[in-house]
């Protein structure tokens, strides 16, 4: 996993969509056992509250499960496919958010850009 300094996501987006690419190839599957926060902060040299803020977005979106002492682990039940249309809204989320649109006017976006799909 890398962080790319340059890119305009953020570097929890970033961890976000690498976590979830890597469920959806295969590589991460149900049970698996994450880095600690501090421990995958220091490996890409960002803060631990920017790999918290991932792993709590990808806890909401139910790709990772927090097991306590257990760590974070790769949740039960989530399919690749799901994985990856969480890692993508958040990704959505994220970037028209800083566009400073109203959630109205985005989820009618949205349900268009569906309507045409």
């Amino acid at each position: 996993m890398t962080i790319d300094q340059d890119s305009p996501v953020p570097p929890y987006q970033q961890i976000c969509d690498q976590i979830a690419a890597q469920v959806e190839a295969g590589e991460l599957t149900v049970g698996a056992r994450l880095p600690s926060v501090r421990g995958l902060a220091a490996q890409l040299g960002v803060a631990p509250g920017t790999v918290a803020k991932a792993y709590t977005e990808l806890e909401a979106a139910g790709v990772v499960a927090a097991k306590g002492r257990s760590g974070t682990q790769i949740a039960a039940g989530r399919d690749s496919t799901r994985a990856a249309a969480a890692a993508a809204a958040a990704d959505f989320a994220a970037r028209v958010h800083r566009l400073g649109l109203g959630e109205d006017e985005l989820l009618g976006m949205v349900r268009a850009a569906l309507a045409k799909a």
